[in-house]
């Protein structure tokens, strides 16, 4: 049987657009297109707060968050230049970005090394990715594009160097804590890897977006009181609204999940948290960390699922 292929063709970003800050920028920070690029820099999320953001007397071209942190994007449709790797050491002191994502048609290996060695000799706090962007189509097909990551963190690295950095800095609950977070992302790559929380640290919580801003999906381990929660937690002067119109919806959910969740308005404070609890869980009963994993993998799935749509439709 003869087969009738095409051939696949690379073109030219500007036949897709012709200027940076007016065609290019906006795509980018389209949802769907943020959200193809934290897929392929192995993101939980980028959520865009601005476009053509003032920083002094410059424009960023997009600010965004991954759920805890700033992250900024800066954007070329051609080869990169000197001026764009000074612009982005700039903007990031300028909003205080931990995460900064460089995107151009073409990386200069020199400007390829000089990532990697900010990646190498800053804080692991502190990550920069470089990002090719390319343009394809097949015969007379619609261009299609396509992100491919030239430069990113080494996790491996950074998190030896933070676990390391916790054993000699760190109280053992807080050693305990890590170890169990980083147990729990390494199960969610398998059973979940749609839902990447951030990068675990010593601490009782372990932060997770929910597709929107002023949300957070989050997990807690509770060593004092010995016990787990998934919680959706929503802070700032918005809060009691957004809580009361999910509350509209309290029957929906509970049906929806199949088990009932903790409403706490929180009067006292700017923020509300709606949780559901796993008690007498003690993190220093290791064998018993396949039980606790698997609870909060499958808690964290179900209300991912289901509360996603119903926050993100909020207004």
């Amino acid at each position: 049987m003869k087969f009738n292929l095409s051939k696949l063709e690379r073109v030219p970003l500007r036949a897709a657009w012709k200027h940076e800050a007016n065609d290019f920028t906006p795509w980018l920070a389209e949802t769907d297109n943020l959200n193809s690029l934290a897929d392929a820099l192995g993101l939980s999320e980028l959520l865009l707060v601005a476009t053509e953001h003032w920083v002094g007397d410059f424009k960023l071209d997009i600010l965004c968050t991954d759920g805890e942190d700033q992250v900024i994007i800066e954007n070329q449709l051609e080869k990169t230049n000197h001026s764009h790797l000074g612009q982005i050491i700039a903007y990031a002191a300028g909003v205080g970005a931990k995460k900064v994502i460089w995107v151009a048609e073409t990386f200069r290996p020199e400007h390829a090394s000089a990532l990697q060695f900010l990646n190498e000799n800053t804080t692991d706090a502190l990550s920069f990715f470089a990002v090719e962007v390319e343009l394809w189509r097949i015969g007379d097909s619609p261009l299609a594009p396509k992100f491919e990551v030239v430069v990113k963190p080494n996790d491996w690295a950074k998190s030896g160097r933070e676990q390391a950095r916790a054993a000699t800095s760190t109280s053992p609950t807080k050693q305990l804590q890590q170890k169990f977070w980083m147990a729990l992302i390494e199960r969610l790559k398998v059973k979940a890897p749609h839902i990447r929380p951030q990068k675990p640290r010593p601490q009782h919580w372990l932060n997770n977006s929910i597709g929107r801003s002023g949300f957070g999906l989050n997990l807690t381990a509770n060593t004092r009181d010995e016990r787990l929660g998934v919680e959706l937690w929503i802070p700032g002067m918005a809060a009691k609204q957004h809580f009361a119109n999910l509350s509209k919806h309290k029957q929906e959910i509970h049906d929806k999940l199949g088990f009932e969740l903790d409403w706490q308005e929180l009067p006292d404070a700017i923020a509300c948290r709606i949780a559901t609890w796993y008690s007498q869980a003690s993190l220093e009963d290791e064998s018993r960390w396949e039980e606790y994993l698997e609870w909060l993998t499958q808690r964290l799935i179900k209300m991912d699922h289901v509360l996603k749509p119903i926050v993100k439709a909020l207004p």
